[in-house]
């Protein structure tokens, strides 16, 4: 069934690319069918490729040999059409795509490929395991949701090169097998053929590379580059990933942040054509800690940690007095208008993880009725309550949960804490981006166990 393509087969234009100003035109259009439409006197294709979907129709006025080779056409047919570009019928009109105005009446038609059926339908909200889609991955990545994902990798890397190359920087590739060098994961290993014995590694990053360019008086280096780290598998951390890599000389760390800001705001403006304003919020780590249990802080919200333990200094609730003669504190968060959502037995759920995370326990006041419900109450003098709930400046309605324990459990299990209620609580804006510098990272962090200063692990660039 499959035909060749012709001298006369020149892509007018990509499926998604046709609008109104095409009407009336002779056309050329490839790609995929996506959904064959029988209505009996009349079938509609949709044809699709990387930039969208177009419309063919073959109605009585197509050539009976056309009409037939359309009547055979199943999905995933690889198709060519010719035909004219004409305004669809005023109830026919899909608002809901680029194209939906115009569709091409078909007047030649070949298959170039057909098509098996698909081992799963090829939409954007279908339902198929992890397995049966990496196993059939050229089938997934034909999905407009995985191209489009795919075509915004493209999108930044360009943007890129087209920022740092404006601001002086000299694009360099690095060499990929390199001695072994200490970072912070393992490394991936290559044997080498010439030298028995010996191997060689793929790099973690471009580190010690780009510190010889700067040596050598490339003041200002760019690379797309490849990294390998073997390490366990974790959200943000995959075997091989692509970083934007840079360096410069003769600058300080502002000039760097001003430099990577400029970026942002242009990246953000060229691809999602969203605005950023900077200067982009500075933080140092300290603050990002104790205000919101974490060194890469969602700030699209508030839930900030309340330090309490001033408050409840004189209280008899023995976690709260060990916590404070051993140096700890007693915090807690505010989930505004949260008791509808966070019931005992979802409190209860919080607890156990953040006994997961290290915490002892969770203790929380609840406030439905009048009187507010106190998981400590029973520990609390006359007005210690009333007390409490005017530092956290909490109302009826609210929920706070508190950690008592040293600063090194409370803030970090306040801190997924806060995330977990504040997913719970669906007071995440969604589209919205809250940029954020984090300052001042410590380097050693004390170790309890072994008694001594261990590196701090700091997150790395997100991957692209």
């Amino acid at each position: 069934m499959a035909e060749l393509l012709k001298k006369q087969d020149r892509r007018t234009k990509y499926c998604g690319e046709f609008t109104k100003e095409d009407v009336g035109k002779q056309v050329c259009a490839m790609g995929w069918v996506a959904k064959a439409r029988d209505l009996g006197s009349l079938i509609f294709i949709d044809l699709r490729d990387r930039t969208g979907i177009v419309q063919l129709a073959f109605d009585q006025e197509t050539d009976s040999e056309i009409f037939d080779k359309a009547f055979k056409t199943r999905t995933e047919y690889v198709v060519v059409a010719h035909g004219i570009v004409r305004e669809r019928g005023a109830g026919a009109v899909n608002k809901n795509m680029p194209t939906g105005e115009i569709e091409i009446a078909v007047n030649d038609y070949r298959v170039l490929s057909a098509a098996q059926t698909t081992p799963f339908e090829i939409v954007d909200d279908s339902n198929v395991r992890d397995e049966l889609s990496l196993k059939y991955r050229y089938l997934d990545l034909r999905r407009p949701v995985l191209q489009k994902n795919i075509l915004m990798r493209h999108e930044i890397a360009l943007a890129a090169r087209e920022y740092f190359y404006k601001n002086g920087f000299i694009e360099i590739e690095t060499p990929m097998m390199i001695k072994p060098t200490p970072e912070g994961a393992r490394d991936y290993v290559v044997p080498s053929r010439i030298h028995h014995g010996h191997f060689y590694a793929l790099p973690q990053s471009p580190q010690i590379y780009k510190q010889l360019l700067m040596l050598s008086g490339f003041d200002r280096y760019i690379q797309l580059a490849r990294c390998f780290r073997d390490e366990d598998l974790r959200a943000d951390r995959q075997p091989e990933f692509t970083q934007i890599d840079l360096e410069m000389s003769f600058v300080d760390q502002y000039d760097i942040m001003n430099m990577i800001e400029g970026f942002v705001a242009y990246l953000f403006k060229k691809v999602l054509g969203r605005d950023i304003s900077t200067p982009i919020t500075r933080l140092t780590f300290n603050d990002a800690m104790n205000r919101f249990g974490s060194d890469k802080p969602d700030t699209r919200y508030g839930m900030e940690i309340n330090d309490i333990s001033s408050v409840v200094k004189n209280c008899d609730f023995v976690v709260f007095q060990n916590a404070r003669t051993s140096g700890g504190s007693v915090r807690a968060i505010v989930a505004e208008n949260g008791a509808a959502v966070l019931s005992r037995k979802e409190i209860d759920k919080l607890t156990e993880h953040a006994k997961g995370i290290g915490a002892k326990g969770l203790a929380y006041i609840r406030w439905v009725d009048d009187e507010p419900s106190c998981s400590f109450a029973k520990f609390l003098a006359d007005g210690e309550l009333a007390a409490i709930i005017s530092a956290l400046g909490m109302k009826k309605g609210d929920v706070a949960l508190i950690v008592a324990d040293s600063n090194k459990v409370v803030l970090p299990t306040l801190g997924a804490l806060r995330t977990i209620v504040a997913r719970k609580l669906g007071i995440i804006p969604e589209g919205q981006f809250n940029f954020l510098w984090i300052t001042e990272f410590p380097f050693f962090e004390w170790n309890d166990e072994t008694q001594s200063w261990d590196a701090m692990h700091h997150p790395f660039t997100m991957p692209l």
